[in-house]
């Protein structure tokens, strides 16, 4: 893998029910100081953030079907449309968690092709929330994701019992190869943590705390 800035793994993200316009601006500025490669949002918000990022280098991404998972496909579909139409160019989505343990494949195989259908060229990163899967589970949503041709997939929503693990993202990778990206998300708050994420094969870091990780690399002084 070609070795890139940190802060060029970064989805600079607010998800919070609280957030206002004002935490948004504030989200976008600092993507655009810092050159993080993303802001990620909710669908609420993606048209006000793409207002202020557009005229940059940093992409809009979008969560659909979050933070649990449990909407109608047709919903999903629907959403991720409306983020692409409002500006995102990247949908990061929930999985049918219980479907998943239900062991009802069709059913969210296609959900992910459907939603990867609808939004065409744009990134489409799944999540599989992995504190609530064992591993048999965590392997077969990857192969799902895969399957029904994600670009990425990634650990967590950040809302579940736990977040990203290194366990987890190795597990992910050795599944996926190169067939899809992995994307570490929930309790990413350091630089060595991102740092070791990324060693372990993530290409993509989605965190609240990018400044406080590039301000690791820049006391650091690697070339990540």
């Amino acid at each position: 893998m070609v070795m890139m800035k940190i802060n060029k793994f970064i989805d600079h993200t607010i998800l919070k029910a609280t957030a206002t316009k004002e935490n948004v601006k504030k989200l976008c500025d600092e993507a655009k100081e810092y050159g993080f490669y993303s802001v990620c949002v909710n669908g609420a918000n993606v048209k006000y953030a793409f207002s202020q990022v557009k005229d940059s280098n940093v992409k809009v991404a979008a969560v659909v079907g979050f933070p649990l998972g449990a909407m109608a496909t047709d919903v999903k579909v629907f959403e991720a449309k409306k983020a692409i139409e409002d500006g995102a160019s990247e949908i990061d989505m929930v999985i049918n968690i219980g479907a998943l343990k239900d062991k009802d494949y069709d059913l969210v195989e296609n959900e992910i092709r459907k939603i990867k259908e609808a939004i065409g060229s744009n990134v489409l990163k799944v999540i599989i929330e992995t504190c609530y899967l064992t591993d048999e589970e965590k392997v077969k949503a990857c192969e799902l994701s895969v399957n029904a041709n994600a670009d990425f997939v990634k650990t967590s929503t950040g809302f579940g019992v736990g977040g990203a693990t290194f366990e987890d993202v190795a597990l992910m990778k050795k599944t996926m190869g190169d067939k899809a990206q992995v994307k570490a998300s929930g309790g990413v708050k350091d630089f060595e943590t991102a740092k070791k994420y990324i060693e372990l094969g993530a290409t993509r870091l989605g965190t609240s705390s990018g400044i406080a990780i590039v301000t690791g690399l820049e006391s650091e002084k690697t070339g990540y």
